[in-house]
This record gives C-alpha cells, sequence and structure tokens, in this order.
C-alpha cells in the first residue's frame, strides 16, 4: 500500500515544529507502507493531479479520503480497522487531503471514498496533518501489534 498526505493552501515553513513533528511521523508510517506527504496549492490543481494519476498507476483506483468537518468521526481503534480493512480488500494507494480554508466543494466530496472528522474542533492545516500523520501512524502499530498503542483506554 503507498499511502498519501496531502495538504493543501499555504506551504508550511520547512523547520516550522509542526511540519518537523508531521514529517516525523511521515517517516514512522514508512515502516509500515510508503509514505508520500504531498502538497498544493489549491483544490483544483489536487484534483487535477488525483485525476490524472487515476488508475493508470495502480491495479486499483486509489481510495480518496477528504479531511471534512461533516465527515465521520473514527476512534483510533475504528481508524486502525478501517486500515486494516482497505490493506485486507487490496487497496494500493490511499490519499488523505487535509482541504482548502473554506471547505471541500461538492465535486471534491463526490469523489471521495470517505469524508473523515478529526473532531469538532477548528484545526491550523499544519496542526491539522500533524494529529492525522499520528493516527494513522497510531493506526498502522494497532494493526500490527506493536506496542505504541498500550496503555492508552477507549480509542
Amino acid at each position: 500500500m503507498e499511502l498519501h498526505i496531502v495538504t493543501l493552501g499555504r506551504a508550511a515553513r520547512k523547520n516550522a515544529p509542526a511540519e518537523q513533528l508531521f514529517a516525523g511521523y511521515c517517516e514512522r508510517i514508512g515502516h509500515f507502507c510508503r509514505c508520500r506527504p504531498e502538497h498544493y496549492a489549491t483544490e483544483e490543481k489536487f484534483l487535477a493531479a488525483e485525476g490524472a494519476a487515476g488508475p493508470s498507476r495502480s491495479r486499483t483506483r486509489p481510495m480518496l479520503v477528504l479531511l471534512d468537518s461533516r465527515g465521520r468521526s473514527f476512534s483510533s481503534t475504528q481508524l486502525a480497522e478501517w486500515l486494516r480493512l482497505r490493506k485486507e480488500d487490496g487497496t494500493q494507494r490511499l490519499v488523505f487531503a487535509i482541504g482548502p480554508a473554506d471547505g471541500w466543494s461538492q465535486a471534491a466530496r463526490e469523489r471521495a471514498g470517505l469524508l473523515l472528522s478529526l473532531g469538532p474542533l477548528t484545526l491550523p492545516h499544519e496542526l491539522a496533518a500533524v494529529v492525522l500523520a499520528e493516527q494513522v501512524y497510531r493506526a498502522f502499530t494497532i494493526v500490527e501489534g506493536h506496542p505504541y498503542h498500550l496503555g492508552h483506554s477507549g480509542g
């Protein structure tokens, strides 16, 4: 499985603490699958690139997960189970995308396989990227039985 974590809008400063945390979690995810952080200036550029990548890059259609306040909320263990099922069903490319400041267009929402919410709080993009990457890493550790998640109850 190849995983992409996409941010949109203004690019984060390279040495910013949040960017360093994000890069660190992407590197950790790399122990479980290939992880590629990506950045696009606009939703249009991201959707055009995703459309161009399409099924031709892999045998299966990429699974697009858009972070959206109206999306489903998962506990950490529920996200791990969802991720395990994607691996089992042969998903080769999983794309998590943190959208524009004014939210995703209806066209983007319709292309998504899942709308995912990190909760009711509004987070800056840089912080949302860190939270998402940490939770994806946590999900992989849960699936693999790694001790990272041990001792945390309820999620």
